[in-house]
């Protein structure tokens, strides 16, 4: 006789049998093993959810204390760059200070050998050929680095617009709208792009050949980084309001060997006038910079004739 289990249900009614057979009772224990193994499933993968938060909860904290740590860091980085920034400014002055003062006391005690006198006198300027002219004027700052801008501020002393007080001003000022765009003077390497909100604001110095750079303050945003290579007439900035400024203008400073030049003549030079430069500005030894320019171009001449003779005698 076959196993079977018999239930027996009682009420007032009377009692109910139910019979279980073998297949049932199968059934129902497979029912409850599957049961089980999910409540077990479940208990498992929620000690293992407790666990994931747990540790999610331990990298959360680590995380803002990092996050803490390193907003303290950026603070007094921060902090360290104004500092900089500053000392930067200030060093620049005093640097353009002395130079200035250098060049009075040298043209005080009368520096300079009759050698050096003498051959400055002997620049003939007609005998400056086009291509020393085009070398030069592509390697030295010259002409305007915005367009159809009126000049607002000349080089010399002032009354500063916001200070108040009396001091050298050291560049030109040309009066444009924020967004106006800048461009290099002539080609070089951008040597410094800061940004800053003190003194000369965001701020742009490109060095040149021969000792010379030019300056652009006071801008809005930047078109080049530090490091890249410009030509004359590439877009490097926009104008801006920024720094110690009364209203938006670009300011724009030309340097020799780190002392100031007034940009005005620079501003001026180009090839329908071309001698007016060595008129205009005596600081710099235009007869030794005319020689190094004419030996360069030469030099440059006679490679290229030689490669031209090659490739004649190769293609022969």
């Amino acid at each position: 006789m076959k196993e079977r289990i018999t239930i027996s249900v009682s009420s007032i009614n009377g009692s109910r049998h139910f019979h279980l057979c073998s297949k049932t009772q199968l059934r129902l224990r497979w029912v409850a093993g599957t049961c089980l193994a999910l409540t077990l499933s479940v208990a498992g993968g929620l000690v293992y959810l407790n666990h994931l938060l747990n540790s999610a909860q331990s990298q959360q904290k680590a995380l803002v204390q990092q996050s803490e740590s390193l907003n303290g860091e950026l603070v007094s980085l921060k902090r360290l760059k104004a500092e900089l920034e500053n000392e930067m400014d200030e060093r620049e002055n005093r640097l353009a200070y002395v130079a200035e003062r250098l060049g009075e006391l040298e043209h005080v005690l009368g520096v300079g050998s009759p050698e050096e006198s003498s051959l400055e006198r002997r620049l003939d300027v007609a005998a400056i050929n086009s291509a020393v002219r085009l070398a030069m004027l592509d390697s030295i700052p010259n002409g305007l680095p915005v367009v159809n801008a009126r000049q607002s501020s000349p080089f010399g002393e002032r009354v500063h617009p916001v200070t108040r007080k009396r001091k050298m001003h050291r560049g030109l000022d040309f009066a444009v709208k924020k967004g106006t765009p800048i461009y290099a003077t002539a080609d070089g390497v951008v040597e410094t792009v800061r940004s800053s909100q003190k003194g000369y604001g965001n701020f742009i110095r490109l060095q040149h050949a021969f000792g010379f750079t030019s300056s652009y303050s006071h801008l809005k945003s930047f078109a080049v980084r530090h490091g890249d290579f410009v030509t004359k007439g590439d877009l490097i900035a926009y104008s801006g309001n920024t720094g110690l400024s009364s209203g938006p203008h670009l300011h724009y400073e030309v340097r020799f060997v780190g002392r100031a030049l007034n940009p005005q003549p620079f501003v001026q030079w180009g090839m329908d006038n071309f001698e007016h430069i060595f008129d205009q500005e005596s600081k710099v030894k235009w007869a030794y910079l005319v020689d190094s320019v004419t030996l360069r171009v030469s030099r440059q001449l006679q490679l290229s004739s030689q490669k031209d003779v090659k490739f004649m005698v190769s293609s022969g």
